[in-house]
C-alpha cells in the first residue's frame, strides 16, 4: 500500500547509533531519511533495494567527511582482493548487490553479492593523479534517491 491509498504516513524504518565522543564522525543514523526512500514502505521494497539505498547514505556520508585528495573506495573483508574504487553501484531484486569500479592498478572491477553475505568496509584512497577533483559517487546516487535528476559533483 502506499501513502496515497492509505492515507497515512509510512513509519520510517528505525535506526540508531552511539557515539564514543561528542566530536566523532557523522554518522548516517544521525540523519532523517531522504524524502523519496522514506516514502516508500519497507514492505514494498526488495532487501536488495533497501540495502541499496542505505549503502548509498553510508557513501554519501563517508564522502562527506574527505578532503579533495581522496576518493572513497570499498576494501574486501574475509580475503586478499584488495580494494575496489567505487565508480556505480546497482542491484537486481531480490537479493543482489553490485559494485562496480577499478582495483588499485587501475583495472576494471565487479563485485556482485548476495545481501545475505554483505560486508562493506568503505576506505579512503588517494584521488587518481589524472583527476582535477575528487569523484563523489555517493552525491551521484543520492541525488537519485532525492528524486533530483541533476547530480552533483
Amino acid at each position: 500500500m502506499t501513502k496515497e491509498t492509505t492515507g497515512t504516513t509510512p513509519t520510517p524504518p528505525r535506526g540508531h547509533s552511539a557515539k564514543c565522543r561528542e566530536d566523532g564522525p557523522v554518522i548516517v543514523e544521525d540523519h532523517p531519511l531522504p524524502k523519496k526512500v522514506a516514502d516508500t514502505p519497507l514492505e514494498q521494497k526488495s532487501p536488495a533495494q533497501w540495502a541499496y539505498e542505505r549503502l548509498i547514505l553510508y557513501i554519501k556520508n563517508f564522502e562527506e567527511q574527505l578532503d579533495n585528495e581522496h576518493e572513497v573506495a570499498m576494501g574486501f573483508t574475509g580475503g586478499d582482493a584488495g580494494v575496489l574504487r567505487i565508480e556505480g553501484i546497482g542491484y537486481f531484486d531480490p537479493d543482489v548487490l553490485t559494485f562496480y569500479g577499478a582495483d588499485g592498478t587501475g583495472a576494471k572491477t565487479q563485485l556482485i553479492q548476495h545481501i545475505s553475505q554483505l560486508s562493506v568496509m568503505l576506505r579512503a584512497l588517494p584521488k587518481q593523479v589524472d583527476s582535477a577533483a575528487p569523484k563523489r559517487i555517493g552525491f551521484r546516487l543520492a541525488a537519485e534517491l532525492e528524486g533530483d535528476d541533476t547530480p552533483t559533483t
